[in-house]
This record gives structure tokens, sequence and C-alpha cells, in this order.
């Protein structure tokens, strides 16, 4: 190449990777004006409302209410932006393998059956450390969650979450190979792009822009009105503050705020004004875990452990569940993209078909005589095949471990034990090893020296008898995960009412999956996300109604 040339390449060369650079550059959120460490905020304050997690639901939820009322937004976690495994869709399985005790954005915790899991702890909650996908609840749902749902309304408020957080994936090699593999599959009709639960074949939405960054819940604050909303961060609270009072019925417990603690140690009190409400936006774990911490539960189970009993509502923590994940992972002969959860295959039988493909660093042994270490790190593809089951039925629980709220709970999720979920499971199994001989998949096997064709696979495979309901059912609880939608804990009904408010006590709600008698759609953030704002338009609306 001539000399001119090559100045004209590298000038080239150096004005693509400066754009690249400006386009993939994220603004600073203008959320962070109204957002505080709690170390700032005073021993004693008053709001409106106040909401306990800046999670899925909780950050939508303070947005809508700060439109009319004064709000404050407790966090235990911190601030995600700035930070590239939580912001950048290449850093998800890093996020969810990099843990600690108080301050990583994802708490592990596992339950009694000896399944890892996590919960977010960060502003924006599981949001920050989930997949990505967004796909909007089945009509099913709405039937069966318990709730007097306003579908005019709900259909409103998935509207503004998608105008702000919500894109249009686009397909890569492996997410177009699983696609076309399962409609192969039988998995049909294919639909195209849609964020509508329709059974058959699609590409649901995704909170991965089109540069690979993630927009979470914390990013709904935007629409916050910010003069009327404080959100801290780290901060933990403690327990809900309760008084009672003389009523025709008797006494009654209300909510009147809520201690929580901030990073070093101090307590500070935050107080409801008249008719203002303490709402708990904790998570399928965290809501539950803090009703108990704070008195609201079975009496005979506080006592034991020396917490006072405020009211007794014997199903806190009750009827908790886990969807769980089943699959298999197979190395490529050829390098993948990394892709998180864009296709999804919703079949008749009970099941759910899913797909993703990462880029992992390959570890030699240690101290192998006959394995050098690399000079530079080493990374190999997986691409994973999975499915998860609606429901579930299988029920399980949670109980304290501590009464230090930053510990988790003792969990169990009962996985199979109902053998509807065992049986959902076998189905979606088995459409994975159709999806696996189909034409599409055939690019994703290793060719043999004798002139064969098979996949190479990382973990366990699928039985080779796959008609066997036995060795299929084995394989589902040997090989049993989970994809993360655990929900239930405070469930309708039982611990909150139609409204979401706590049974037997006034100014008491929970607004999030622990609410939920069975997982929404594919995957519930959509709904979630909904759930916050829906809820903080229906206060509105009663709060007007009382003017």
């Amino acid at each position: 190449m001539s000399k001119p040339g090559l100045v004209v390449f590298f000038f080239i060369t150096l004005l693509v990777i400066s754009v690249a650079a400006s386009e993939s550059q994220q603004q600073s959120p203008s959320y962070l004006e109204f957002v505080f460490n709690a170390t700032d905020f005073s021993p004693e304050e008053y709001y409106d409302y106040i909401i306990v997690g800046g999670g899925t639901a909780g950050c939508p939820l303070a947005a809508t209410l700060s439109l009319n009322h004064r709000v404050l937004l407790l966090e235990r976690g911190g601030i995600p932006y700035g930070n590239p495994n939580l912001m950048n869709q290449d850093g998800f399985l890093t996020t969810l393998s990099n843990f600690d005790a108080f301050d990583s954005p994802a708490q592990s915790f596992t339950s009694e059956e000896g399944v890892p899991n996590a919960r977010g702890r960060v502003l924006g909650g599981s949001s920050t450390i989930n997949a990505g996908f967004y796909s909007r609840a089945d009509q099913d749902f709405y039937q069966r969650s318990g709730f007097n749902w306003d579908l005019k309304l709900v259909n409103k408020s998935y509207d503004w979450v998608e105008r702000a957080i919500v894109f249009r994936p686009q397909l890569r090699t492996w997410q177009s190979s699983v696609r076309d593999a399962l409609i192969e599959a039988g998995i049909d009709p294919y639909h195209g792009f849609t964020l509508n639960h329709t059974v058959g074949t699609k590409i649901g939405g995704s909170t991965f822009d089109s540069y690979g960054r993630r927009h979470t819940a914390a990013d709904l604050l935007s629409y916050a009105k910010s003069s009327n909303l404080r959100v801290a961060v780290y901060a933990t609270v403690q327990r809900v503050l309760l008084a009672s009072y003389s009523s025709h019925y008797g006494s009654r417990q209300s909510a009147i705020g809520v201690v929580y603690r901030d990073r070093i140690g101090e307590y500070h009190h935050a107080m409801v004004r008249d008719r203002g409400e303490v709402i708990l936006c904790a998570g399928a774990i965290g809501s539950p875990q803090l009703l108990l911490l704070s008195g609201i539960g079975p009496r005979p189970y506080l006592s034991s452990w020396g917490i006072p009993v405020v009211h007794h509502l014997p199903h806190v923590g009750q009827f908790l569940y886990d969807n769980p994940r089943n699959g298999i992972s197979i190395v490529p002969p050829m390098p993948l993209e990394h892709s998180l959860i864009q296709v999804v295959g919703i079949t008749d039988s009970g099941a759910y078909l899913e797909a993703a493909s990462n880029v992992i660093p390959f570890i030699s042994p240690s101290r192998s005589v006959f394995i050098r270490s690399p000079a530079s790190p080493l990374f190999l593809t997986v691409a994973t095949l999975m499915e998860k089951i609606i429901g579930p039925l299988s029920v399980g629980s949670l109980r304290l471990a501590s009464t230090d709220v930053r510990m988790n709970p003792i969990v169990r999720f009962n996985y199979f034990s109902n053998p509807i979920d065992l049986q959902r499971c076998v189905n979606g199994t088995r459409k994975i090893a159709d999806v696996l001989r189909s034409r599409s998949m055939a690019d994703f096997k290793f060719r043999q020296w004798y002139g064969g064709a098979d996949f190479r696979f990382v973990g366990p495979q699928l039985p080779a008898d796959q008609s066997s309901d036995l060795l299929m059912a084995e394989f589902c609880r040997r090989t049993v995960s989970t994809i993360w939608h655990y929900h239930g804990g405070c469930l309708v009904g039982r611990v909150v009412d139609r409204n979401f408010r706590v049974i037997g006590v006034d100014a008491l709600r929970v607004v999030d999956g622990s609410t939920f008698t069975i997982s929404p759609g594919t995957n519930p953030q959509a709904t979630l996300l909904m759930l916050g704002r829906y809820v903080g338009m229906k206060i509105l609306r009663e709060r007007m109604r009382q003017n």
C-alpha cells in the first residue's frame, strides 16, 4: 500500500473507532440528580410514600407516585451507572458469578435443594442483573393471578415502560438458527417480533439496545417529578414501624414508617405523613423476610425467634415458587457472538424454550505437566438451549436464618414435588431434542473422522432413549437449575388483598412478584415493570377520589 493510501487507511480507522466510542458512551442518567447516599439523610424525615426496594417494580412505582406526592425510595445497594459489567450484556455472567456478602450487585443464595440462585442488590434491582428479555404476560396470568386487573390501564402501563427501555434485538448466528430450529421442531406459527405472549415462536423485546447497553428499571426514574422524589442508596431497611389505633372493629395496626441503616451503621427513621403509606417492593425474598422481621407473620414462629408479634398473618413466607430450568449446552465448531435471550418458543404443552450463547474463559488444569498456561487468555463459546415450565405448581417456603436483614432467609422450592411440573419438564426437554435434530442445528455439529457429525456437549446430555418417561424425568430432577423467576411468599388472598394491601394492617402494601401465584408469561420482567406503574396510577386515582 502506498504512503498516501496508508494515511487514508489509518484516518478512516481512527474515525470509525472514535464514532463507535462516542456512540457507545452513555450519558450520565438524569435521575442521578435526586439519588444520594443514605449517609446524607437526616435522622428523621417525613414523606407521603416510602418505597422499600428500588428494583423492577419499585422504581416505576416511585416515579409515578412522585407526580403528585413526596416520595422516598430506599435501595440497599448502590448505583449501576458506571459499572461496565452491569451496563453491558457481555458482563452478564461475570455479574452472576462475582458475589460478596454485603456489597455485590447480585446477592447469591442457595435453596435447601442445593440450587444456586441470585437476588438483585442494586438500584434497578434484578432488571440490572438479568438477561434483558422482555415479553408481556399471558392472558391466563390475568385470569388466575387473583387480582382484579384493569386491562386498559395494564396496556397503558406496558406502553409507558416500553417507550423508555425496550428495544428490538438484532438476531445473529445462534439466535437466528434457534428461531429456525424452533419452527422446524413444530413450535409454530412464527410471529416475528412481538412483545405479546402467544403460542408459537417469536422474537421478544430486550432491555439491551443495539450497542449492547443495558437499560433498567432505574431509567424509569427519569419520568419522575424530581422535586418530589428522593432516592437513598446503601439504605438497608431493618423493619417497618407499626402503631396500633382504635377503630369500629377494635384495635388495628397501621404502618407509620421504617427504620433503615446507612453504610456506616447509623440508623434513620423515615415516617409517613397523614394518609401516607409504606410500600414494600423488596422482591419474593426480601418482602416476606421484612414482614417477618417487623412482627407480621405466624405468631408461634415469630415468638420462637423472640420477635414481638404485631399482627398474626400465618401465610407470610409460605407459597413460594421457582420455575425450574433444564437444558443442554454445546461447544460449537465455530466462534459465536455473545447473545442473551432474544427468541422464545411458546409450546402448548406447558414449557417455554429459550437460548443463549456466551464467550467464557478456558481454564487449563492447574499444575498440568502437559498443558502450558497460555500467554494470553483463551476463550470458548458455549451455546445453550433451555426450557422453563409454566406455573409452577410445586410449592415451597421461606423462613428466617437470622434477625439480621442482610442475611438471606432459608428457602426451599420443592422443585418437581408436583408430578404435573415434572411432566411439563419432560415435554420441554423432549422438545429440546426435536430442536437438536432439526436441519438448522446441523452447522453446530463437529464432523467426525469417519464421516458422521455430532454435538460436543458441555455437561449433561439428554438421555439416549428420549421416549422413556422415567429417563427423561430423572434427567429433569438431576439437572434442575433456576431461571431466576422465583415468586410468591406474600400471596394475594393470603398476605395481601386484591389492592396489594397487607391484610389486617393499614397503610402497608406489597407491590412485587412476592404477591404472584404464577409466573407471568415466558419472563416476568415486563409484568413487574408494568406493575409498578400500574399500582402507582391506581393509588393516584384513589387519592384524587378521596380529595
